[in-house]
């Protein structure tokens, strides 16, 4: 995949149809369901094939540094953890301009006030993807450092890739399911994090501390 011109292309049927599609997944993979937009880039890529102007982006907790994608994409679909107050597990959908509005709203940790800022600034340049669309589940645990997804949540990434997958389609992404397995070191997260490895590696809780790093915790004196 890789990035073309920033314009719109004709679609036979009439439509006028994005010319560059970026896919952006956000979040923090050590704090149990705040991974929830990176495991659904990952597991998105990894069953799927797009067209050449689709990037699938691991955002991470970047911040700003992910204003450059957003200005040059034509239509944009994020995938996050959202805390809407709703049953853990419940997807939502935002679009176009009441996405920054939103998610300033909702933020539930820094990388989503860094977040924000990203596409207010990409409003403010008037560099605004013409298309957009957040995918948002609402997570269950938060505060178990090193956890993965809980149950509930990964249960929801299914949905959350088929509304994806669907939305994408008629964005003119061409998806097709994926027929050539992933080669080392294509994956957009590094096979050290994907969520199998991440799982069967993590230690037992009374041999690491699960709130935080315990290096920089204060102590009882």
């Amino acid at each position: 995949m890789s990035a073309i011109p920033t314009e719109f292309t004709c679609h036979p049927g009439g439509d006028t149809l994005p010319a560059r599609i970026v896919v952006l997944g956000i979040g923090n993979l050590l704090w149990a369901d705040e991974g929830f937009g990176v495991r659904c880039i990952e597991a998105l890529q990894r069953r799927w094939e797009f067209a050449e102007h689709v990037s699938l982006i691991d955002g991470g907790t970047q911040g700003l540094y992910l204003v450059q994608h957003v200005q040059e994409a034509d239509a944009l679909l994020i995938f996050d953890a959202i805390d809407y107050g709703l049953e853990p597990g419940t997807l939502k959908q935002v679009r176009d301009d009441a996405v920054p509005r939103f998610m300033g709203a909702k933020k539930m940790s820094l990388h989503q006030t860094g977040f924000q800022e990203v596409l207010s600034l990409a409003l403010l340049t008037e560099r605004y993807p013409q298309r957009v669309l957040l995918i948002g589940c609402q997570p269950q645990e938060l505060e178990d450092y090193g956890g993965s997804l809980r149950p509930v949540v990964k249960a929801a990434m299914d949905e959350a890739l088929a509304l994806g997958v669907a939305e994408l389609e008629r964005w003119g992404a061409m998806p097709r399911e994926r027929q050539t397995p992933l080669a080392a070191r294509e994956a957009v997260t590094l096979d050290e994090l994907a969520l199998t490895a991440y799982e069967a590696q993590r230690p037992a809780a009374e041999e690491a501390c699960r709130i935080g790093d315990d290096r920089f915790l204060v102590k009882d004196l």
